[in-house]
């Protein structure tokens, strides 16, 4: 902070996430520790504006809020949270994975460790080449933000629609009807 307000100009940008103003990524999913921590950001980043232009009115700060992009992030967290680099499921990341896809109705224990793999391994892939925003295009949304001064940057056509109806229908904002119609609205493949 210091060389920040020591600079003739400067701009925060945080990293939060659509789950920084929507604690869910679907009604069966438990994301707790991670909208938790986007939540954190965001309000973090809020107190900031009131902070920096009080205490150094030449900082600006954003907050970056989004929705699916087209990222390796699937695959890379599997990775880093597995321990290893590898490409192939251990058995504690196939157990996971089968209870997973039975979370989502899928008869996971009729499938064989390979037909796990496979789907694991689709699901990243798609996760990166079916997202409605790919990241050179977030990069893009993003710059643009920060050079307009916004302090709020929502990233993705999805990230705008998802905030439009938690501030429309808050208190319906959990029920799992609302996330099926978001998804098919937004183009967001539920399932594995």
């Amino acid at each position: 902070m210091p060389m920040l307000t020591a600079a003739s100009e400067a701009h925060i940008v945080n990293t939060s996430s659509v789950n920084g103003f929507w604690a869910s990524i679907g009604p069966h999913i438990p994301h707790t520790a991670y909208s938790a921590a986007k939540f954190a950001v965001k309000g973090f980043t809020e107190a900031l504006i009131t902070d920096l232009r009080m205490n150094a009115p030449h900082v600006k700060c954003s907050v970056v809020m989004p929705g699916h992009i087209g990222t390796e992030i699937v695959a890379n967290s599997r990775k880093i949270l597995g321990g290893d680099e590898s490409d192939t499921l251990n058995v504690e990341q196939l157990a996971l994975a089968r209870r997973r896809m039975t979370a989502f109705g899928v008869g996971a224990d009729s499938l064989t460790d390979e037909q796990i793999q496979l789907a694991v391994a689709d699901q990243a892939r798609r996760f990166r080449d079916d997202a409605p925003t790919t990241a050179a295009q977030a990069a893009t949304i993003i710059l643009d933000g920060v050079k307009n001064d916004d302090w709020r940057i929502l990233v993705g056509d999805d990230a705008h629609k998802l905030d439009k109806l938690v501030r429309h229908a808050p208190e319906h904002a959990y029920e799992p009807d609302f996330f099926q119609s978001f998804a098919a609205e937004a183009g967001w493949r539920i399932g594995t």
